[in-house]
């Protein structure tokens, strides 16, 4: 018992020590990191802004990636950091030496020039766990080779587009090196003077030097060990590249895209590289003679080329299986040999052809077992002219995107093997039941969303089919049921009913029957009655959209114990009413939650804010009330977050101090109190902000217009008071998220903003393009910043219903893609500048109800279609569309001849004028002898003045 215990007390110590020992390399790590963001950001970059000394983990920082084991940083990804516009720099090495675990950096795209420090670049080498370097695109020169010969375990190295030139040699040090890229300099040879070398993948893209010394590819001869080589964007006309590329026996794939090659470039080459088996020749520049034999060739390449006037020559390709001649320019001849030329070809990609085509004599090609002809202008004349339905062993068959239309052609029963089946964005009328399909036992994958989808009777059959994905959403035809072949699915993994009007309840007989079912859409379905979830939990289901339908009641109290696994869950445009369920806490991977347009009601339940995977939440226009919560959870990852048009009241709140991840914030149309926090600037990633429709007052907080990421913002309809700050628009793109829900969420992000005076509700990816500014409806003063102007990428500005003053700057005829421009309902003056003229893109333009003065606009471009409406109740501006003429006098009054008054047009009326005068002298008669009445003192004083002037 005595030993067991002494074995226990030294695993936990041993536990203990694990869990501790690494906890002063990490925060010597995240130290470390700080530093190396403020190398990077000097002297006034703002790079790298997840990057903070309040936040202790490090690990979740942008670019780094850590061991799950020890919490070690590992990877390094600071590709494209420092602002290139601050031109070259030296970086210090010795700033990478905590890294000891290290084992990739990637510094691609920061103008680099050298290193600094005692021991410069020499410090690189004690990375010895270093496996993969990239410098591409810097401004290194030859001696960054130096540097990097003493790492030991590094196997893959990108220098392409540097400084360097000449001669690169490889010595003994770099011999374990796999991976080199070397593209995009002024090299000439490349050797390996001390001894073999373990290269494999090569990168020689776009090589600026081709002088007579140019011995590049001759000198790779000496790396018999090359399998790849990469030589796209080169220009090798006058070359034959199988006299220069001899001896690379090892060789499999080639890659020429995009090279200058002539009639001889390619002779003979298959003789050259007898072990090639990948061949791209994509966008080629100059006339190509494809001559010679490749006898192992597998893959052919020959995308984005102009083979029009020529016939295609395969012969000698007798092991070639796979053909990609995508977004080619043919004609009815180019492909003339292709039938019989290509016994064991397999694969042909013939998509999106740049001219039309006449497709023949496919029926040679017996063993072809994926094809794809999408995106072309093809009729049905295709399943007779080139025998579409005689290749018995198609497997694949693309057809999506064509003119095909009418009925589905019988003779698609005949294709026994077939797997995947895509006939979307076609004419089709394509049955409900797919009864045609019915004898396609091996079919797995169908789609046929884009066309008619009809209903028809049911004939009693079961399909010899198990479908895994099924995609039929349509136009909205009504089919009046599900189909009775759904029954007998229960393989299905993804199903796609969208804008099919099947109406009844919901199927939650389909997510019973189909264990394996991942992704579920039935969006506007017309389906109505409650919500029905399975009897049983179903784990596998990520992707539920219910969204635009009829459904009623309450959400189902147990939602979240019944689909524990879903990451996506839209159930928008209903008739929910209730609460949000408590289950939906335990979903721990959701991911994107919409309930929006619904009638639910009560407050935002506190855990919803502490979800560690919720990116996306969408609770607009429901009748949710109360605060916002005080906090989020410290793991909180939402970046989008959309709560309008409901009753939440109070300040806003301290929830999304820590938030920096949020790129929208949509709270308009609430009761919303207080003022704009001034730890707004946390949210420095933040891209909108919309706090239209409240009750927030007092002045924009200085730390607001920190947002240097922001691209649209409304503070309209409140009542902030003070000056208005200037303002920077942000001109990044808007970023890209690479969730695997991230191409349905953007079609389902929304918002209100007001633009050419219309309220409109934006959706889907046009929002990435809105940059604008609405101020209006609020009580600012003072002068318009003339630093407005320099937003030249905004779209909208409304700065409306104010009460600002001074002239409109001048500098805002720099505003070159402004569309919506509103200055009306203030105190402006002084008159608009004239150069206005020169905004092209202005639709809607108003300046009315303001003190200004001079001549309106010219009436050209844009500014010919502005009414009077435009410039009204400004009493000193003349000119068109007005009806005051600019340098008009007002004609003197004519001499009266008549003595009424009625008749005088005069300045004065003279009876009025005598009726108050004779008015004020008895009021003024009153006023003294009351108060010499009341005041003995002025009494006695006035007599004394009478007998004094007697």
């Amino acid at each position: 018992m005595g030993l067991f215990l002494q074995l226990l007390t030294v695993l936990v110590i041993t536990v203990s020590l694990q869990g501790w020992l690494p906890l002063g390399y990490l925060e010597e790590e995240r130290i470390a990191l700080l530093h190396l963001k403020d190398s990077l950001n000097y002297p006034n970059g703002t790079s790298l802004p997840s990057w903070i000394k309040a936040d202790a983990h490090c690990c979740d920082w942008e670019g780094i990636r850590c061991s799950s084991s020890t919490g070690r940083v590992t990877g390094l990804g600071l590709d494209g950091v420092r602002n290139e516009e601050l031109g070259d720099w030296y970086l210090n090495a010795s700033l990478f030496l905590p890294f000891q675990h290290l084992n990739v950096l990637i510094l691609y795209g920061n103008r680099i020039a050298g290193w600094v420090g005692k021991k410069g670049g020499y410090e690189l080498q004690k990375l010895s766990n270093l496996e993969i370097l990239d410098l591409g695109d810097n401004s290194f020169n030859n001696s960054i080779l130096s540097y990097v010969e003493g790492l030991p375990s590094l196997k893959t190295l990108y220098l392409g587009y540097n400084r360097l030139e000449g001669s690169i040699d490889l010595k003994e040090s770099l011999s374990s090196l796999e991976t080199l890229g070397l593209s995009g300099n002024n090299i000439n040879k490349l050797a390996a003077s001390r001894g073999p070398s373990n290269l494999s993948t090569l990168w020689l893209a776009n090589i600026t030097t081709y002088g007579s010394d140019f011995q590049l590819l001759q000198s790779l001869r000496a790396f018999s060990n090359l399998t790849t080589l990469h030589l796209y964007s080169n220009d090798f006309r006058g070359r034959k590249l199988s006299d220069e590329l001899q001896n690379l026996n090892s060789l499999e794939s080639l890659y020429l895209d995009g090279c200058s090659l002539d009639e001889h470039s390619l002779q003979s080459l298959g003789e050259a590289l007898p072990s090639l088996q990948y061949l791209s020749l994509r966008e080629l520049n100059g006339t190509v003679s494809y001559t010679g034999s490749f006898p192992n060739l597998t893959a052919l390449h020959l995308e984005d080329n102009d083979f029009r006037g020529r016939i295609l020559g395969f012969h000698n390709l007798s092991s070639l299986e796979e053909l990609y001649l995508d977004r080619c320019s043919l004609d009815e001849h180019s492909l003339q040999s292709l039938g019989g030329a290509l016994p064991s070809l397999k694969n042909l990609s013939l998509s999106a052809l740049r001219s039309t085509v006449s497709l023949k004599g496919f029926l040679h090609l017996r063993n072809l077992k994926y094809l794809d002809l999408s995106y072309n202008t093809l009729n049905n004349s295709i399943f007779q002219n080139i025998g579409l339905c005689d290749l018995n062993n198609l497997q694949v068959l693309y057809i999506e995107g064509n003119d095909l239309s009418g009925f589905l052609p019988p003779c698609l029963a005949n294709l026994t093997f077939l797997q995947r089946l895509d006939l979307s964005s076609n004419h089709l009328k394509i049955p409900i039941s797919l009864s045609l399909l019915y004898n396609l036992s091996k079919l797995k994958y169908f789609d046929g969303s884009g066309n008619e989808i009809y209903s028809e009777e049911d004939d009693h059959l079961s399909p010899k089919f198990q479908l895994e994905s099924l995609y039929l959403s349509s136009r909205g035809q009504n089919v009046g049921a599900f189909p009775k072949f759904l029954y007998h699915q229960v393989n299905l993994q993804s199903l796609d009913l969208t804008n099919i009007q099947i109406k009844g309840e919901f199927p939650n007989w389909l997510i019973e029957n189909n264990t394996y079912l991942q992704g579920l859409s039935l969006e506007n379905c017309s389906l109505s009655g409650p919500f029905l979830l399975p009897k049983n939990s179903h784990v596998n289901l990520s992707f539920l959209s219910i969204s635009m339908n009829h459904f009623q009641g309450q959400i189902p109290s147990e939602i979240g114990a019944r689909l524990p696994g879903l990451e996506v869950l839209y159930m928008s445009d209903n008739g929910f009413n209730g609460s949000i369920p408590f289950s939906l806490d335990n979903i721990s991977s959701l991911q994107a939650f919409d309930l929006s347009n619904n009638s639910l009601q009560g407050q935002i339940p506190g855990w919803i804010w502490n979800m560690s995977s919720l990116e996306f939440l969408d609770l607009s226009r429901n009748n949710f009330s109360g605060r916002l919560p005080p906090r989020f959870g410290t793991s909180s990852n939402l970046r989008y977050v959309y709560l309008s048009r409901n009753k939440l009241q109070g300040p806003i709140t301290m929830a999304f101090y820590n938030s920096s991840k949020i790129l929208v914030l949509d709270l308009s149309h609430n009761d919303l109190t207080g003022r704009i926090p001034e730890w707004i600037d946390k949210l420095y990633n933040l891209r909108f902000l919309l706090l239209s429709y409240n009750n927030l007052e007092g002045e924009i907080p200085i730390q607001l217009s920190r947002l240097d990421q922001l691209t649209l913002i409304d503070l309209s309809h409140n009542h902030l008071s003070g000056n208005i700050l200037f303002w920077i628009i942000s001109t990044h793109p808007f970023p890209l998220q690479y969730n695997s829900y991230n191409d349905e969420s953007s079609s389902h992000q929304s918002f209100e903003f007001t633009m050419k005076n219309v309220s409109l509700s934006y959706r889907g990816s046009i929002i990435q393009y809105l940059t604008g500014i609405d101020f209006s409806c609020n009580n600012f003063t003072g002068e318009i910043p003339p630093e407005i102007g320099n937003l030249n990428k905004i779209k909208a500005l409304n700065l409306s219903h104010n009460s600002l003053t001074g002239p409109i700057p001048p500098t805002f005829s720099n505003l070159k893609e402004i569309e919506s421009l509103d200055l009306s309902y203030n105190k402006l003056d002084g008159e608009i500048p004239s150069r206005l003229t020169e905004l092209f893109f202005l639709e809607v333009f108003s300046v009315a109800h303001n003190n200004l003065s001079g001549k309106t606009p010219a009436r050209v471009a844009q500014f010919a279609t502005f009414d009077e409406r435009c410039y009204k109740d400004n009493p000193f501006l003349c000119g068109e569309p007005l009806p005051k003429i600019c340098g008009a006098t007002v004609p003197p009054s004519p001499t009266p001849t008549s003595t009424n008054n009625e008749d005088n047009d005069g300045f004065m009326d003279m009876e009025v004028f005598y009726v108050t005068f004779w008015v004020v002298y008895i009021m003024v008669l009153l006023v003294i002898g009351a108060i010499l009445y009341i005041n003995p003192y002025w009494r006695q004083a006035w007599f004394h003045f009478i007998e004094a002037s007697s």
